[in-house]
């Protein structure tokens, strides 16, 4: 039985969601499993981290190789040098069985689908065109080609 079978929910979630929706529920995910990861290690329940931070390091590798270089290369750098970071950090979670890891790797995908939440709040503002929203509290405005 496949995961799409168990939760149809989801599978219908992720068939009609956008891009942008698709990137915020990688992050949502690769949060909540490293929670998870961090809650096993605080309970001593090893097994149930290493399942949980193995999940969130799958997500973020997923996000990883989902860059487009061709677009903006150098952005992509620093967001492949992000995801690493974060990659090894739940690596070191899990192996050293310390939550401080978990906490930076927690701290940077926060701030991540943060920023990417602003980023599909001013792509849905400039789709409904409704500019004040989408020039946001620094002035600026979201091109978006297409």
């Amino acid at each position: 039985m496949s995961a799409s079978t168990l939760n149809p929910y989801l599978r219908d979630a992720v068939l009609t969601a956008s891009p942008e929706q698709l990137q915020l529920m990688l992050y949502d995910g690769a949060i909540r499993f490293a929670s998870q990861g961090r809650a096993g290690i605080v309970e001593k329940d090893y097994e149930k981290s290493y399942e949980k931070f193995n999940r969130a390091q799958q997500i973020v590798l997923e996000m990883h190789k989902g860059l487009n270089f061709e677009v903006n290369a150098e952005l992509c750098r620093r967001m492949a040098a992000l995801y690493m970071f974060v990659y090894n950090k739940l690596v070191d979670a899990c192996v050293k069985r310390e939550t401080q890891h978990v906490d930076d790797a927690l701290t940077i995908l926060r701030m991540e689908r943060e920023t990417w939440q602003l980023l599909v709040d001013k792509v849905s503002a400039l789709n409904e065109g409704d500019e004040a929203v989408a020039e946001g509290s620094v002035g600026t405005t979201l091109v978006v080609e297409g």
